[in-house]
């Protein structure tokens, strides 16, 4: 498996610390940052500090982080990395969010896919909760499925009987999102988000996000789907 270097910067008003890792893309299991100074985790150096901003970085690809309680596994704050030297403080703000002696920060970095074809992460969103779902190698122009990132499902295998709230898409560097569908049992498309570029692109409104949509209120039936589709640079 490939790994890469990451690193996060979490900080307020008045101060910040800076956590790296060398993480194994494709799994959050085993990719716990730790101070670049100290080699201590996140609830070990500062513990019951107020974060207020996060600022996550990767070598190539796209990335996910999170600040999890190792004990209770309760997800604090989550979003998105960006490619290293691409930061933004406007795109970095959390909570705030007090730190708990257990919390550690995780990664779930993918790499670039090559030729026409796109590595996906999306932070789905329902009243069940909030999971990172991920598409591997989508082919350009192809409507893929995004599956969990932990455990493979779709849409309405993991969140049945629930409503689908909001959908942040991160599509890897250099490569843009036509759209994302949402598609029922029968393949019928319930409703169609337009995408974009992120990053270098001089179309791009963000550097974390190819689409961020809030406030839908979809009902989830089984065997439905979120599904992408995507373009690379080729």
């Amino acid at each position: 498996m490939t790994t890469q270097g990451v690193e996060i910067t979490v900080g307020n008003s008045m101060m910040s610390k800076v956590f790296t890792d060398t993480s194994t893309d494709g799994q959050w299991s085993g990719n716990v940052l730790t101070d670049s100074i100290a080699g201590q985790s996140l609830g070990i150096l500062i513990p019951n500090a107020t974060l207020t901003y996060a600022q996550a970085g990767y070598n190539s690809g796209a990335m996910a982080y999170r600040i999890q309680n190792a004990q209770s596994l309760r997800v604090s704050a989550r979003g998105f990395g960006v490619l290293n030297g691409q930061y933004c403080m406007s795109e970095s703000s959390i909570g705030p969010v007090r730190v708990n002696p257990n919390d550690i920060l995780t990664v779930f970095p993918v790499p670039a896919a090559a030729g026409a074809a796109s590595n996906v992460l999306a932070w789905v969103e329902t009243t069940k909760g909030t999971e990172l779902m991920q598409a591997v190698e989508a082919d350009d122009g192809a409507a893929v499925p995004l599956t969990t990132a932990i455990n493979g499902q779709t849409l309405g295998d993991a969140f049945f009987n629930s409503t689908l709230r909001s959908v942040k898409v991160q599509v890897q560097d250099g490569h843009s999102l036509t759209q994302v569908q949402v598609v029922d049992e029968m393949g019928g498309i319930v409703m169609t988000l337009q995408g974009g570029f992120r990053g270098a692109s001089t179309a791009s409104r963000s550097n974390e996000y190819n689409l961020y949509t809030s406030g839908l209120g979809i009902g989830i039936g089984k065997g439905w789907s979120l599904k992408v589709v995507c373009k690379s640079d080729e």
